[in-house]
């Protein structure tokens, strides 16, 4: 095994958060389409396309999480407004 300097090592580390954190939205993205497409049929796309553009992990969460109580796409909306 290579010798990996510490800043090497933390670089490595960071790297391995940051990918894990993109699969992470990815995969709660992929949740989230397919949720939608479920409860509210395929006319939730402009709700998906909004929520796309989402960057803070917590929030997609938060909205993956209330899908399956959600009324309405409008409550959806309510979760994620200011987010955008």
């Amino acid at each position: 095994m290579p010798y990996i300097t510490s800043v090497e090592r933390i670089g490595l580390q960071q790297g391995l958060q940051q990918g894990r954190a993109e699969g992470l939205r990815e995969g709660l993205l992929a949740a989230i389409s397919l949720g939608l497409e479920l409860k509210f049929g395929n006319g939730s796309g402009t709700v998906l396309e909004e929520i796309r553009q989402i960057e803070d992990l917590s929030v997609i969460q938060a909205i993956y999480d209330q899908i399956k109580t959600a009324q309405s796409l409008a409550e959806l909306r309510r979760i994620y407004s200011n987010a955008i």
